[in-house]
This record gives C-alpha cells, sequence and structure tokens, in this order.
C-alpha cells in the first residue's frame, strides 16, 4: 500500500506535535517531517518529496500562503492542505489562489483530517464542510478576472510588509531577501502607495487583519 507523505508547518510545537500524533495513528499516512517556519518549510519540499504539506497561515519569516504560492510554483506535484482557525470566505479564496488544494479548519475533528488527507491526495479540493462553497468560488472567479496578484501587492511586496509587521528593522530584511536595502526602501514605499497606508502601525494592521502574522 502506497503511503501518503505529509509534511507539517506549523509554528505552535504543541500543534505540530498533536497533528503528528494523530497521523501516525492512520496506517497510509507517513509524516516526514515538521517545521515552524515558512521559509523552511519551502526548502524542506526537495528533501523531504511530502506528497502533502499541512500549512498554518501564520508563521514568522514566510507566511503560509506566501509558502504555498512559492511551493506550487517550485513543486507543482505538492499539494498543500492550509490550516486555519478562520473560516471567512476571504482567508479561504486566498488560500485557493495561492495554490492550496484543501482548506482545513483547526476547530475541525480528526476524522475530518483523514479525510482532507484522502481527498487532496486524490487530486480533489477539500474544503471544511463549514467553508462556504459557492462565496469562494465567487471570490476565486473575481480574482481570476482581475489578474492581479493577491491584495493587488506583489509576492516580494507582500513578504516586506509581513516582515515590517514583525519587527524586523530595513536592514534585517534586506537580509533575510538577500536583497539591498535600497531595493527594501523600493518596496516599502510601494506597498504604501498601493494600500494607501503610510505608518508602520498601519500596515501592522493590515497584516494581522489579513492573516499574515498573529496578533502579539
Amino acid at each position: 500500500m502506497t503511503r501518503v507523505r505529509v509534511l507539517l508547518a506549523d509554528d505552535h510545537e504543541l500543534v505540530r506535535s498533536g497533528l503528528r500524533a494523530l497521523l501516525e495513528r492512520q496506517p497510509d499516512v507517513e509524516v516526514v517531517g515538521d517545521t515552524g517556519d515558512g521559509r523552511t518549510a519551502v526548502d524542506l519540499i526537495g528533501q523531504c518529496k511530502p506528497d502533502i504539506v499541512l500549512m498554518d497561515i501564520a508563521m514568522p519569516g514566510l507566511n503560509g500562503l506566501e509558502a504555498t504560492a512559492e511551493i506550487q510554483e517550485s513543486s507543482p506535484q505538492t499539494r498543500v492542505v492550509i490550516l486555519s482557525m478562520h473560516a471567512g470566505a476571504e482567508y479561504v479564496a486566498e488560500a485557493l489562489h495561492a495554490g492550496a488544494s484543501g482548506y482545513l479548519l483547526k476547530s475541525s475533528a480528526p476524522s475530518e483530517l483523514a479525510l482532507a488527507l484522502a481527498a487532496v491526495a486524490r487530486g480533489e479540493v477539500w474544503l471544511s464542510p463549514s467553508v462556504s462553497r459557492p462565496v469562494v468560488q465567487e471570490h476565486r472567479e473575481a480574482r481570476a478576472l482581475r489578474g492581479k496578484p493577491r491584495g493587488g501587492l506583489s509576492p516580494r511586496q507582500r513578504q516586506t510588509l509581513q516582515l515590517i509587521a514583525e519587527g524586523k528593522s530595513t536592514r534585517q530584511i534586506a537580509e533575510i531577501l538577500g536583497v539591498s536595502v535600497k531595493t527594501i526602501e523600493t518596496h516599502r514605499a510601494q506597498l504604501m502607495d498601493r494600500l494607501e497606508i503610510y505608518d508602520v502601525a498601519g500596515l501592522v494592521r493590515y497584516a494581522i487583519r489579513h492573516g499574515m502574522v498573529e496578533a502579539g
């Protein structure tokens, strides 16, 4: 019997331990690794070769939505199931637009986790039953017609925004992303203009509202 290889990505160690314990009881699932960092999750794809990644949204360094988008670009055969406490259609639409194959609420029963993994492994899309599919479809179609990056920001602008919201300095962000300080200053000015938010506190509030970081 072929086992589904699963990578866990959640910045709460207790959550990862609980998920691992649940999954290790399933004979058709193999947990091949875990991490609490979105960037590391992307890096582990080539090493662990998972079939499915269970991905939290709010993680330091690189949030789950951006990590999902990068995984779909570099390893399109790897499917991602987003784990979230948010049932709002906007969150679900963001996840699907990033390339996720599933959206599972953290309040779900353990049996639903097994169903979600089985469905996604078959190539289907899984949404927690409490999520409104018609509303999600409407969001997906609207975004496809606009043809714009999520939130109107480029992936690099979104990464910069997350790191700003995490309290990183311009120099630290430049080092993390491997670019010059001047480039980060340009990204910061562009995203402020795009969002029409011209102070750091406002950027932090925006990032929290859109699930990019968790409220401190």
